[in-house]
């Protein structure tokens, strides 16, 4: 599904939907929706989000996922950067508690170590970088699945009593509303793979707007919690120094990595991006379910680490398209493809 940009000057060192993002969280901040409001609001992020992956599994083509499988050593190398690497970062940065960072701002670090990695961003600047697209759809394919199970018995195992009351029937719930409709794209593609491929453009808005209703849900849901007077604005430019220091380890891990397991040029790059970002679309659905009220303050983190990756590797994707035409890399800020700032 193609990205639905909003118009904002060039300039500007954000895209129009982190603008969205941030709107969406003033909004609830200022007008919450509270009561019936709050349900209504609820079952629609629910039934959006749960679209949102019918039409996934209506995208991806079977046989390109089947033919994904033959480069296991790639999608294994994703795997264990997204659901072992990157948790085993997020449990050292609990020493950083209570000097740096608070106890409920820990636990929305530690969460995002834990979601899985995106699909239509880290195959947006794979293309651009001139790497092995086939593999990043793949590997992001793969990893949203695998986060389906993994990330609530990670969540289970390594936040305890933090992770907002974790259960078999938390488990249930996220499979219903992110793996059945996923499966169930996947079964009518035959049928609809046609129709959703002529009309990607209109049917980005359901990528974004579910996101939207979910931030709206769970920060509403914060705000009547008063979750907010837990954090203050120092804390906050801590959690983004500490988030900056956990992106640039990762893409060096995954970069250097690569490099020393043998991968070539094309799926290093393909790594690099699917290894080291987080998805917003998967992650704040699971934190509604996993948190509850507390999950305004869990997704929080996530989402600067959205914007911040974006960013960032919307900048190394420019450079490693430069490098591969042997030209020097432009100069200038982050400029993201059209299809990047999607999740």
């Amino acid at each position: 599904m193609r990205s639905v940009k909003l118009p904002i000057p060039s300039w500007l060192p954000v895209d129009g939907y982190i603008l969205a993002l941030l709107g969406t969280v003033g909004l609830a901040a200022l007008l919450p929706a509270k009561g019936a409001a709050a349900s209504v609001a609820e079952g629609a992020a629910t039934a959006a989000v749960a679209f949102l992956f019918f039409l996934y599994g209506a995208r991806l083509s079977t046989r390109e996922a089947l033919d994904g499988l033959r480069h296991w050593r790639l999608h294994l190398t994703v795997l264990a950067c997204t659901f072992a690497v990157f948790p085993a970062l997020g449990l050292a940065a609990r020493g950083l508690v209570p000097y740096v960072l608070t106890q409920p701002l820990y636990t929305g670090l530690l969460f995002l170590c834990l979601v899985p990695s995106t699909i239509q961003s880290s195959i947006a600047f794979t293309s651009l970088a001139r790497g092995n697209v086939a593999a990043a759809i793949c590997a992001g394919s793969f990893s949203s699945l695998a986060g389906i199970v993994l990330t609530p018995l990670l969540a289970a195992l390594l936040l305890g009593k933090d992770g907002g009351g974790f259960s078999a029937d938390s488990m249930v719930r996220i499979a219903c509303q992110l793996l059945a409709p996923f499966l169930a794209g996947q079964l009518l593609r035959r049928w609809i793979g046609p129709f959703v491929t002529r009309h990607r453009g209109p049917l980005g808005y359901v990528d974004r707007g579910s996101i939207l209703l979910v931030v709206y849900a769970a920060f509403s849901e914060g705000m009547a919690a008063g979750v907010w007077h837990q954090v203050s604005g120092l804390r906050l430019l801590a959690l983004l120094g500490v988030e900056a220091v956990l992106l640039a380890v990762m893409l060096s891990l995954t970069s250097y990595g690569s490099r020393r397991l043998g991968f070539d040029r094309a799926d290093r790059i393909a790594i690099v991006f699917a290894g080291s970002k987080k998805s917003l679309a998967a992650g704040l659905p699971m934190a509604s379910v996993l948190f509850g009220a507390g999950a305004s303050l869990a997704v929080l983190p996530l989402m600067l680490f959205h914007q911040m990756q974006l960013m960032v590797c919307a900048v190394l994707a420019k450079r490693f398209a430069a490098q591969a035409a042997g030209a020097p890399a432009p100069p200038g800020g982050p400029v993201p493809s059209r299809t990047a700032g999607r999740t």
